[in-house]
């Protein structure tokens, strides 16, 4: 799961960093600087929306729920989000509310709502529900995957982490574990819909908490690293993995996780036990990424730029509350594509309106030795397992057998 982070939506918010910012340029900001001054601090309001952790707003109306406990249906606006098909999950009342809900049962374009299955509550009452998020992320707990697992701890730079060990039930499980990396905004859950077809596989996993996500925060002094910084807690997971029976490791990433499985890929200390990486709409170039958030929110040229070094250059540290800056550079893979050197598998869909697709397209076309990237579309960010889990599964299943895994005889 991926939350947007330039939102135009909250102007108390930007008034706040026009404030924040007037303050630390001091009394002595002139008059004819004040336009200065007002977009210096805009861009230091969409350089922290990048950074700072938030959680996820409540922002789909539910506009009835009907019929009894075993055969639901829920009544929504009919958006971009609600009329794709496929199983997604409704987070509500401050995400201690949760429902699976399934596919589209009508939909009436002269009102503009769906109606869609309920297939089951796991927490909270939705018939009292309002709001709700709407996410891509399906099942929140090993539970309601169907698969076992095992809470584990993690010991990172940062301290412990939380993390599932999902072991095999086959009767010969491979020596190759999986590692699954949630994105940006998301929690460990994200990699539960990878669960039962690894599990299939005889493939164990490990899906860990890391820095700056929900389960880990250090208040309101959590910074998102993009990538820079979070690949040091999958390096402490690839260590667990290893250290508890795992020869190689295949690395999982969806959006900003496909960001960190690269740098852990190429920057830990078990790069030779890398076996693989599938990527789910990976950020593969933060640049292009901002730079189509930056169109999107309509900034201007000279503000785009000046949100960009923010967040890359040491000055700006007191505005965004970075411990360092970040290097975009090292995590555009499209530039570094020759540096590859493990198999890949690309799942990107034509639609996404997150994380745009060009950049898979060429580390694709250039790398075309390594990456295999099937055609998805209508699909949107991540979703590509619930539009089709079939597909999705049969595709990584494909892509591990035959690049991956090392089958044993007998």
């Amino acid at each position: 799961m991926t939350t947007p982070f330039l939102n135009r939506n909250s102007d108390q918010s930007q008034r706040s960093a026009l404030r924040w910012l007037a303050l630390g340029l001091g009394a002595g900001a002139a008059a004819g600087t004040l336009l200065s001054v007002a977009s210096s601090g805009l861009a230091v309001y969409f350089a922290r929306r990048i950074v700072v952790p938030q959680n996820a707003p409540e922002e789909t109306e539910i506009l009835h729920v009907q019929g009894f406990d075993d055969e639901m249906v829920i009544h929504l606006p009919a958006t971009t989000d609600t009329i794709v098909p496929g199983r997604y999950s409704l987070f509500f009342h401050s995400g201690r509310g949760h429902a699976r809900i399934g596919d589209i049962i009508e939909y009436d374009p002269r009102s503009r709502t769906v109606a869609r299955a309920v297939l089951a509550v796991d927490s909270g009452d939705l018939r009292r529900a309002r709001w709700g998020h709407w996410s891509g992320v399906y099942y929140t707990g090993p539970e309601h995957a169907g698969v076992l697992a095992e809470d584990i701890t993690l010991t990172s730079d940062i301290g412990d982490l939380p993390a599932w060990f999902l072991p095999t039930d086959a009767a010969q499980p491979e020596d190759t574990w999986a590692i699954l990396i949630h994105g940006r905004g998301g929690t460990r859950a994200e990699g539960l819909r990878a669960a039962a077809t690894l599990n299939a596989l005889g493939v164990p996993a490990i899906l860990p908490a890391y820095r700056n996500d929900a389960e880990v925060r250090r208040g309101k002094a959590s910074r998102y690293g993009l990538g820079d910084t979070e690949w040091l807690d999958i390096d402490a997971a690839i260590e667990h993995a290893l250290r508890s029976g795992a020869s190689r490791v295949v690395l999982f990433g969806w959006s900003m996780g496909g960001a960190i499985a690269l740098q852990a890929a190429s920057r830990g200390r078990f790069t030779d036990r890398i076996a693989g990486l599938v990527l789910d709409a990976p950020v593969l170039d933060w640049f292009n990424v901002l730079d189509r958030q930056a169109r999107v929110n309509k900034l201007p040229t000279p503000i785009a730029r000046l949100v960009l070094e923010m967040i890359t250059q040491p000055w700006a540290r007191p505005f965004t509350g970075l411990d360092t800056p970040l290097d975009l550079k090292r995590m555009d893979w499209v530039t570094r594509a020759a540096e590859l050197d493990v198999p890949v598998l690309l799942i990107h869909s034509k639609d996404d309106e997150f994380v745009p697709i060009e950049p898979s397209l060429s580390l694709a076309k250039v790398r075309a030795d390594l990456v295999t990237m099937p055609e998805y579309d209508r699909a949107m960010h991540t979703k590509e397992w619930n539009v089709d889990p079939e597909r999705w599964s049969d595709d990584v299943a494909n892509f591990l057998e035959s690049k991956i895994l090392r089958r044993q005889d007998g």
